[in-house]
């Protein structure tokens, strides 16, 4: 109980904090902007320990196999802030925004080729964007991109030479699936590749199909917003987590429709074994 309280109001502080770091790092935040904020904060941090004080999950899923969960969090976590560091000390640079704004320039000049998400992320920009807007957005993309890549490699290695999700306990799909419905009709495990791969076939396509987005609708959104840091910095983790997290998701659904027929031919082999013995 007072284990998962703690780990409740740990996780619901951890999501408060993520949702207010751009405010708290980036200078001349409107008052109003501040309060929209705190109140969207508040709601996160609620919902957050509502979910992990429950003692079974009804929306997150894999909470029981990580680091799953911990991996994607450290990822958006390290976007944000890291971007909003950049952003903040344009005007009076520090060493280590100056390095961060460096690392995210390299990759974003690395990436930003021919058809790429990050070239499609500058063309979407206005003819009227100045160099200093398409350059902050040139290098946001790279180092966001760079940190969902990364993290994407780690949980690739995590599923493929560590054995996730069964190296340290069992893993169990019903309270790791909460929103996967078993008896929806057909074969489980064919349901599950199919998810795994639409997750994995979006991952791929969304980076480049939110900038075509933006660029058909910009009667309606405006890219010139991206000059606001606030907006740079949510847009571009937006932009680089989203199609990642939905690639990771993919594969851990992969993973564990391959753990399920597994299981299934195992146990087949075992029938069939006791059949033989018993004739």
């Amino acid at each position: 109980m007072i284990t998962r309280v703690t780990g409740a109001a740990l996780r619901a502080i951890l999501m408060a904090l993520l949702v207010a770091l751009p405010s708290l790092i980036l200078t001349d935040v409107r008052a109003d902007t501040t309060q929209i904020v705190v109140l969207v904060a508040l709601l996160a941090a609620l919902m957050t320990f509502i979910e992990y004080y429950s003692q079974y999950p009804s929306i997150i899923e894999f909470r029981y196999a990580s680091p799953f969960n911990r991996l994607r969090f450290a990822a958006l976590f390290a976007s944000v802030a890291l971007l909003s560091i950049i952003c903040a000390n344009k005007s009076d640079i520090t060493p280590l925004s100056a390095m961060l704004s460096q690392v995210g320039t390299a990759w974003g000049n690395v990436l930003d080729f021919p058809f790429s998400p990050v070239r499609l992320v500058v063309l979407m920009m206005p003819e009227d964007a100045s160099e200093t807007l398409l350059a902050s957005v040139r290098t946001a993309a790279g180092l966001s991109y760079m940190i969902s890549l990364a993290a994407l490699f780690i949980f690739v290695t995590l599923v493929r030479l560590l054995g996730w999700p069964t190296r340290n306990r069992a893993f169990n799909v019903w309270i790791n699936l909460p929103l996967f419905d078993p008896t929806a009709g057909g074969d489980v495990v064919q349901r599950l590749k199919r998810d795994a791969g639409l997750n994995i076939v979006l991952g791929i396509l969304l980076p480049f199909l939110i900038p075509a987005i933006v660029k058909a609708t910009s009667s309606f959104i405006d890219p010139l917003s991206l000059g606001n840091p606030q907006t740079l910095v949510w847009t571009m983790t937006a932009w680089a987590f989203l199609p990642t997290s939905m690639i990771m998701r993919g594969i851990a659904m992969g993973r564990i429709a391959e753990l399920i027929e597994e299981k299934r031919n195992r146990a087949y082999s075992t029938t069939e074994q006791a059949g033989l013995q018993t004739a």
